[in-house]
C-alpha cells in the first residue's frame, strides 16, 4: 500500500488508535488491487492489512492483478467493523481469491499478540474520504447489512451464472409458451434471444423485491391509470415488506454503493428502480415525508460521486434521473397536503440541481407528448 500524508486530529488519532478496527489479510499477492470505501491502492510486498478503521460500516474491495496488469472483477465484502475489532482474513494462491474458511483461533490470537511488530506493516485508513463514506452510508445499519448480503460472503461484480429452466428465469417467471406473433419490440425480441441463466444461489445481493407492476390484482382499467400516475400503491407495498420504512434509504445507499465501489450492475438496476418508485408517487409524499427527505438528501450525495462517463449518460437527453426528479418536483409543487417545509426543501434542491448540471425543472406541470401517461382502454 502506498504510504499517504494524513492530515489527522491528534486526539482523533489517539483515539482510533485504541478504538479503531483492525483488518489482518495474509500472504496477499504483491500487486493486488486492494482498498476499503472510496479508497484502493496495489499492495506492496509488505503488506498485511489496514488499522484505525473507524467503527461502523466498510466495504472492503479487492481485485487480483495477473502478470501482464491487468485486473480481475472486483469482489468485495461488507462488513460493520465494532470498537476495537480484529478482523483476520487469508488470501488462497489457488483460488487466486480471499479465503471464505475462517482463519483458526490460534492464528488470530498469535497475531494479536504480535501487534506491535505487526503494526509497521499495517496501512492507515484513508480519512480523507471518511466523512463522505458516512454521508453516502449514514442509512446502513448491521442488520440491514446482514439482511442484504450475499449469502457466499462476497459482493461480486462479475455474478456466477447457471443454466435453469425458462420458468426459473429471474426475468420472467413462468412463460408463455413461444410462438409467432406480430408487433414484438425490439427488446421483446432481444428478451427472448437471451440464454436461460440465472446467478448461482448465495452469490447475488438479496436486495428486496421489488413489484413488477404499480397496481393491485384485479385492479379494474381505470384503477390502472391511477397506478400508472401514481405509483404509491407499490412503494407502500414494498415498504411493507421492509423491517422499517426507513430501510428504503438505507437499501438505496446500499445498492448504490455497491454499484459504486463493487461495479454490481444487478445493485446499479435495483438503485434505479427504487428510484424510479419514490419519485413516481404522489398521494404517498405527505404520510411518508420523513422518507422523502432523506431521500432528497442521500440522492444530491450520490450524484457527486457518480463516475464522469455515467454521469455523461445521466445529463444525456434520456435523462433517467432528471425525468424522475420532475415528476417528483411536480407532485410536490401540486400536492396540496404536503407541508410548506418539504416544499420548501425540495424547491432549495431543485435549485442546486439546476445550477449544477443546468437541468431545467420549469413549467413542471406541463407534460410533454413524450412524458405524458399511458391512458388504458376501457374496452
Amino acid at each position: 500500500m502506498a504510504s499517504e500524508s494524513i492530515d489527522l486530529d491528534q486526539d482523533l488519532a489517539q483515539r482510533l488508535l485504541v478504538e479503531g478496527a483492525t483488518l489482518v489479510v495474509l500472504n496477499v499477492p504483491s500487486g493486488t488491487e486492494l482498498g476499503i470505501d472510496l479508497k484502493s491502492w496495489n499492495t506492496a510486498d509488505t503488506f498485511k492489512g489496514i488499522k484505525m478503521i473507524p467503527p461502523g460500516f466498510h466495504y472492503v474491495h479487492y481485485s487480483a492483478v495477473n502478470e501482464f496488469g491487468e485486473s480481475a472483477p472486483k469482489i468485495g465484502f461488507l462488513h460493520t467493523f465494532t470498537k476495537s475489532e480484529f478482523v483476520v482474513k487469508r488470501w488462497d494462491a489457488k483460488a487466486e481469491d480471499l479465503s471464505s474458511e475462517a482463519v483458526s483461533d490460534e492464528t488470530v490470537q498469535r497475531l494479536k499478540d504480535n501487534l506491535k511488530d505487526l503494526d509497521r506493516y499495517l496501512g492507515c485508513y484513508p480519512y480523507d474520504v471518511w466523512k463522505q463514506w458516512k454521508d453516502l452510508t449514514n442509512h446502513i445499519s448491521p442488520t440491514l447489512v446482514e439482511r442484504c448480503s450475499p449469502l457466499c460472503g462476497f459482493v461480486q461484480s462479475a455474478l456466477e451464472l447457471e443454466h435453469c429452466s425458462d420458468a426459473m428465469r429471474p426475468r420472467g417467471g413462468v412463460s408463455s409458451p413461444k410462438r409467432k406473433r406480430s408487433g414484438i419490440t425490439v427488446e421483446e425480441k432481444e428478451e427472448e434471444l437471451l440464454p436461460d441463466l440465472k446467478p448461482k444461489p448465495g452469490t447475488e445481493l438479496r436486495l428486496s423485491k421489488v413489484p413488477n407492476k404499480n397496481y393491485p390484482d384485479g385492479a379494474s382499467p381505470s384503477e390502472i391509470t391511477k397506478h400508472s400516475l401514481d405509483s404509491s400503491y407499490a412503494l407502500e407495498t414494498l415498504l411493507k415488506e421492509l423491517p422499517q420504512p426507513m430501510e428504503i434509504i438505507g437499501e438505496m445507499q446500499l445498492a448504490f454503493v455497491c454499484f459504486l465501489v463493487g461495479q454490481s450492475l444487478d445493485a446499479f438496476e435495483h438503485w434505479k428502480k427504487l428510484v424510479s418508485f419514490i419519485c413516481g408517487a404522489d398521494s404517498a409524499i405527505p404520510q411518508r415525508r420523513g422518507i422523502y427527505m432523506e431521500f432528497m438528501k442521500a440522492l444530491e450525495i450520490q450524484l457527486t460521486h457518480v463516475p464522469e462517463e455515467i454521469l455523461c449518460d445521466i445529463v444525456a437527453n434520456n435523462n433517467f434521473v432528471y425525468y424522475n426528479l420532475r415528476k417528483l418536483f411536480a407532485n410536490i409543487e401540486a400536492n396540496s397536503d404536503i407541508d410548506g417545509r418539504l416544499k420548501c426543501h425540495a424547491s432549495r434542491f431543485r435549485s442546486r440541481l439546476s445550477t449544477k448540471f443546468s437541468w431545467d425543472f420549469s413549467n413542471l406541470q406541463d407534460d410533454s407528448d413524450d412524458d405524458a401517461p399511458v391512458v388504458v382502454s376501457l374496452e
